[in-house]
């Protein structure tokens, strides 16, 4: 008698413990879309940088959901860098970018052409150099995962998807190739710069990205260091004439 009231004991629970993470898991679920939803609001609206965005009960009407998701939903972009929550004052945007897509935390400063700039000057430091060294120590297998992410560039550039990750990664595995552990961790600022410089130039620069990217690839394959430190250099100095471009633009006269 004892083991049967046990095991319905038992068992009472577990239906119990498995339904709560169900509703748990689901919660989760839901809290994750709306999160998404905000930042796509944030990004899309634009809401800039310090300025409130809508209350919990506007929040809860624009996208049908509970005050309760809407908080969490807060509360997560809140710990990514997205938002500041002030007590009495409201919920204000700190950067449109998460940590994860602006780990440097630069989408602070207002002037994104100048900041676009000086990306750049940084990068013409250092990129065209591990461009070199990728061409000096790359496997076979980092070669293919390079041509990969060239043609994947190529192909999203030209159809008018957006290109910006996959030219991250073609970056980033250049950077890998370069068997430096130094330049690793360097990586952020090379994804910080790409997300600044197609936010403010929005697809300006097709054919010379195209035509680059495969002058780097190319280099690359043959193990060329000085055609890859050379290529690097022409796509970060085609980049860095059209932000000059655009700053003259905007230079009042």
């Amino acid at each position: 008698m004892y083991s049967i009231k046990y095991a319905l004991t038992l068992g009472f629970w577990y239906n119990a413990f498995t339904m709560n993470n169900s509703r748990k898991s689901g919660r989760t679920h839901l809290v994750s879309q709306v999160e998404d939803r905000l930042l796509k609001y944030i990004q899309d609206s634009p809401v800039l940088v310090g300025e409130k965005i809508p209350n919990e009960f506007e929040l809860s009407e624009l996208f049908s959901a509970g005050r309760s998701t809407i908080r969490e939903a807060v509360k997560s972009l809140a710990s990514r860098g997205v938002l500041e929550v002030r007590q009495g004052a409201g919920t204000f945007v700190l950067s449109p970018s998460t940590v994860e897509d602006d780990p440097l935390r630069l989408a602070r400063y207002n002037d994104k052409l100048q900041l676009a700039l000086e990306l750049f000057d940084v990068r013409l430091m250092i990129e065209p150099g591990i461009a070199e060294l990728a061409a000096m120590n790359a496997t076979d297998d980092d070669i293919a995962e390079i041509v990969r992410l060239c043609d994947e560039v190529e192909a999203l550039y030209l159809a008018g998807y957006d290109h910006v990750r996959k030219d991250i990664e073609f970056h980033k595995k250049i950077a890998h190739c370069s068997r430096n552990r130094v330049v690793e961790e360097l990586v952020p600022l090379i994804v910080s710069a790409v997300f600044t410089f197609a936010n403010v130039t929005h697809r300006l620069l097709l054919r010379e990205t195209i035509e680059t990217h495969r002058a780097i690839t190319d280099s690359i394959i043959r193990h060329d260091h000085t055609g890859a430190k050379c290529a690097m250099e022409m796509h970060l100095i085609y980049n860095r004439q059209m932000i000059i471009k655009l700053i003259d633009q905007e230079k009042p006269y």
